[in-house]
């Protein structure tokens, strides 16, 4: 009996089960939807959409191929910076306030991330 009502106080306490990031999230800085989706037994993602009528050219555009499962909510690989054409070291990690897309630069001493929230 008590392993039962440690159980069910433990799963009161848990948090909400992540979900694999495969599908539509949204960039909250220019509003870009961008795909996840399974390659072989990575991570992928490209531009599935823009709202910057300027920016067209990026639908389509890979930006990060072949990332690996580096954790339970975790993914490392490349990630392409649009603004500036460069690839950076890129850690996926998916939390309860989103998709987070972290890229660094100069062995981690330079990082930049952001927070995606799942498209609707």
């Amino acid at each position: 009996m008590r392993l039962i009502a440690t159980v069910a106080i433990a799963a009161l306490f848990a948090g909400p089960a992540m979900a694999e990031p495969y599908g539509k999230w949204v960039r909250a800085s220019t509003g870009a939807t961008i795909e996840f989706y399974q390659c072989g037994a990575n991570l992928c993602a490209k531009v599935a959409g823009v709202k910057d009528d300027t920016k067209k050219a990026n639908v389509g555009k890979v930006i990060m191929e072949g990332a690996a499962k580096a954790g339970s909510n975790q993914w490392k690989g490349s990630l392409l910076n649009l603004e500036d054409g460069k690839s950076y070291d890129g850690t996926v990690t998916e939390t309860a306030a989103g998709l987070n897309l972290k890229g660094c630069a100069l062995g981690g001493l330079v990082c930049k991330d952001e927070t995606l929230a799942r498209a609707k």
